[in-house]
């Protein structure tokens, strides 16, 4: 190993060691890139004239017409948090499956995909349904570590199902580094992989973990029925038709909204951002009968603003830290360790999702996306077999994973900050750690089965 990509090396340790402490994320890829920028250039490691082309690199991605779709996601996502959709949905779903031993929790799990689909955000899912459903499942009895470990896996699907944040990030970073790795293997005309890919990718895996969810619910409350019981009959609750009129006008509107956006997507017939416009205004309307709109949008611009601020300033910094780690020669020493793993394709792409496992303890997804897929996923590309596709829904996945697994899962933070004071963190973790063995059960499927990832994006696009 050289000086440069030693220097490389301890640049990723230091980063790693600064977010662990608690500084935060865009200032530290950001400072500690820049202070080892001056270091290298002092020791001749490398040439600091190569920062000159930040500035360009910056305004790439504040001009990229896919990332332009996150902000109006966002909106979306916390306008329906803000409405009460929700509510609704929770309360009908409820009655349909609460007289069932382990209904309430069939409800929660429905429920939860459906926001997930519609909000694309994980931490107004987990709030929304940490004030809403928590407290009910242990009014009516359930066990406090399956009904935290059910809100907190649910609300997670926020991450797999499109329109995620992750998958429109990821989707990006995967798309430049698979023209990267074609245009070093001399292929001039380059495949495209884009959001789209992944969302149509991320549907199969997605449905088939709300499976595992309700199969592992199901098996608690037939072994355990104590801490899944059946809620009793409301007399005066909507019962046979009035009960399915009811149903059908809770579901329309959010289905609708999730159709058009999936559908204009998936059908081609507009692009992700395009879609996402279609999103916000749809969300206006749905939260419009049901809230005082100039109350409720400028918190929801201001929220709206903030997350995205935060997202596209971690991006700033992780473009700095993409920058100076290629200038010291990391990209190359990256490549060189994993073709020299033993396995090959196979063995190079488990490193690198078991590194995103770890890493997940440590680190936020959008900070590994930023920081680690530039770095990896050109290298694992060039080699044969690994399809694109099949690599994102992985890191997709197991994302999700490092979304909810203890000790620094963000969810469980989130669920932790609004859940009743009798749930303490204790239940939240153990609650967690069956839906976590689920996740890592559907890699281990995902790895044997590519097909659940690839099968619709060439149903649509190939």
């Amino acid at each position: 190993m050289s000086f440069p990509e030693l220097l490389a090396v301890v640049m990723v340790a230091a980063v790693v060691i600064a977010l662990m402490a608690g500084y935060p994320v865009a200032l530290t890829l950001a400072g500690v890139s820049l202070g080892f920028a001056m270091f290298g250039h002092a020791t001749g490691a490398m040439d600091f004239s190569i920062i000159g082309a930040l500035p360009q690199r910056i305004f790439g991605v504040m001009t990229n017409p896919t990332l332009l779709a996150i902000p109006m996601f966002i909106f979306m996502g916390v306008m329906l948090e803000r409405s009460r959709v929700a509510e609704e949905l929770l309360e009908t779903m409820g009655r349909l499956f609460g007289t069932l031993r382990g209904g309430l929790g069939i409800a929660v799990i429905l429920v939860g995909t459906l926001l997930a689909a519609a909000k694309g955000v994980v931490g107004a899912t987990t709030v929304t349904m940490g004030l809403i459903v928590l407290p009910t499942m242990l009014r009516y009895g359930y066990d406090k570590r399956l009904a935290s470990g059910t809100v907190a896996a649910t609300a997670t699907l926020a991450q797999i199902f499109p329109p995620a944040t992750v998958l429109v990030l990821l989707g990006d970073q995967l798309g430049n580094s698979y023209q990267a790795a074609q245009l070093a293997q001399g292929k001039f005309s380059p495949d495209v992989v884009n959001v789209s890919d992944l969302f149509a990718g991320a549907l199969l895996p997605g449905f088939a973990l709300v499976a595992l969810y309700l199969a592992y619910l199901i098996t608690v409350a037939f072994i355990w029925p104590k801490a899944a019981p059946a809620m009793p009959p409301d007399p005066a609750a909507p019962r046979g038709l009035a009960l399915a009129r009811k149903l059908a006008q809770v579901l329309v509107a959010p289905v609708a909204l999730i159709l058009a956006v999936l559908g204009s997507i998936l059908l081609g017939i507009a692009t992700p951002t395009e879609a996402a416009s279609i999103g916000a205004v749809g969300a206006i309307l749905l939260a419009a009968p049901k809230s005082d709109l100039r109350v409720v949008m400028r918190p929801v611009v201001e929220k709206t603003a903030q997350i995205t601020a935060m997202i596209f300033l971690i991006l700033i910094g992780a473009t700095l830290f993409s920058l100076v780690f290629r200038a010291l020669g990391g990209d190359a020493m990256v490549e060189r360790a994993l073709t020299d793993l033993p396995g090959g394709a196979n063995g190079a792409v488990l490193v690198v999702m078991l590194a995103i496992f770890l890493l997940g303890f440590v680190m936020d997804a959008f900070e590994i996306i930023f920081v680690v897929v530039p770095i990896v996923a050109p290298a694992l590309l060039k080699m044969p077999g690994v399809d694109p596709v099949w690599l994102g829904i992985m890191m997709a996945v197991n994302l999700q994973t490092s979304y909810m697994h203890p000790p620094l899962g963000p969810t469980l933070f989130f669920l932790r900050s609004v859940a009743p004071p009798e749930i303490t963190t204790r239940h939240i973790y153990v609650g967690i750690i069956p839906f976590v063995v689920i996740q890592l059960f559907a890699l281990v499927v995902l790895w044997f089965v590519p097909g659940l990832a690839t099968a619709l994006p060439h149903f649509f696009y190939r």
